[in-house]
């Protein structure tokens, strides 16, 4: 399910960073000696569902001190613009599995990651527990899910999929795995949500990562602690020998036509809106069907409404299911 599209480590000529497949050269504001780049790239097959992660273990296609950086719950312009000016900094790339509210929020974003060459995958539409929904509710996060990243990118998405509180029903695995989509995990947790210090990321993350010397990291793109954690955190990774692979997949996501309309619908409210109220654009999340949250109008709300969203650490083995967790803050 697993193929290596690129084998050797990025390629250094004339100060810039070229993969050996001959995408476009990168020159890192690090410096090329510092750069942690991406060493390869693995194109995955989603066609018979596979599952990847500590609660898996049915794949692993990582050597010893690689690694996968994933992120979740975005976008959230405040906080995901500098994640990506950090990435770009050390030309290497990352998965982001987006929420699908947070992309009709701001689809500039969503385009804003597949333009910086990483790959976008989905986390459902409004980041409920599944385990908590029913059947018929949980395949409408996971389809709505699909269908409004994929309208905010305006083109298809990789079949890559997260369970919120990596919570996993047996009957939504199947229903991924019919659908021929990868499931990811994770390996490592930054729990940034649990802290806005960036030194307690940092070394969280370091530390957990000494004793495998490999896996898929969590963050999430939407936490001040990662955005201000992770230059220093891609510097350390370089400095300590770990290398990045960038997952990519050989077949895109197929959406339904069902709720490609639902999501068109949202995406049209919003522009309506948006219209009307020339700075909505800058909101956290967008009113929706589902639910309206209150718009941040300025960076500090931004940021304050980040703030109040940095919510209960994410287990290991996810928590009981609640009464209750559809709407924002997410994990």
């Amino acid at each position: 399910m697993v193929s290596i599209r690129t084998l050797a480590e990025a390629l250094a000529v004339g100060g810039a960073l070229l993969s050996p497949a001959g995408a476009e050269a990168c020159v890192p504001s690090v410096g090329r000696d510092s750069a942690l780049g991406t060493s390869r790239t693995v194109e995955i097959d989603t066609s018979k569902g596979p599952l990847y992660g500590f609660q898996y273990k049915d794949q692993n296609f990582l050597g010893d001190g690689e690694v996968v950086l994933t992120f979740d719950d975005g976008p959230l312009r405040s906080y995901t613009v500098p994640v990506l000016e950090a990435l770009a900094a050390h030309c290497t790339k990352a998965t982001f599995f987006v929420v699908g509210r947070m992309a009709v929020a701001d689809p500039e974003m969503v385009k804003e990651y597949d333009r910086r060459g990483h790959t976008v995958g989905t986390h459902t539409w409004s980041h409920v527990n599944l385990r908590a929904a029913s059947p018929a509710r949980a395949r409408a996060e996971i389809e709505l899910g699909f269908s409004a990243v994929q309208k905010a990118l305006g083109k298809p998405i990789a079949p890559f999929f997260r369970f919120p509180f990596l919570a996993d029903p047996p009957g939504m695995i199947a229903h991924l795995r019919e659908r021929q989509v990868g499931i990811f995990s994770i390996d490592v947790d930054s729990k940034d949500f649990a802290t806005r210090d960036p030194v307690t990321v940092h070394r969280r993350v370091m530390g957990d990562l000494a004793r495998p010397r490999r896996g898929i990291i969590l963050f999430h793109d939407i936490q001040p602690s990662t955005a201000r954690a992770l230059p220093g955190l891609l510097a350390d990774l370089k400095a300590k020998g770990y290398r990045v692979v960038h997952m990519v997949p050989k077949a895109t996501a197929a959406t339904v036509a069902e709720f490609d309309a639902q999501a068109q619908q949202e995406l049209d409210r919003k522009k309506t809106a948006a219209s009307a109220q020339p700075l909505a654009k800058r909101a956290l999340t967008w009113p929706t069907a589902s639910g309206v949250t209150k718009e941040a109008a300025t960076t500090k709300a931004e940021a304050d409404a980040a703030k109040d969203a940095a919510v209960r650490p994410l287990k290991r083995t996810p928590p009981r299911p609640r009464k209750e967790q559809g709407s924002w803050p997410f994990w």
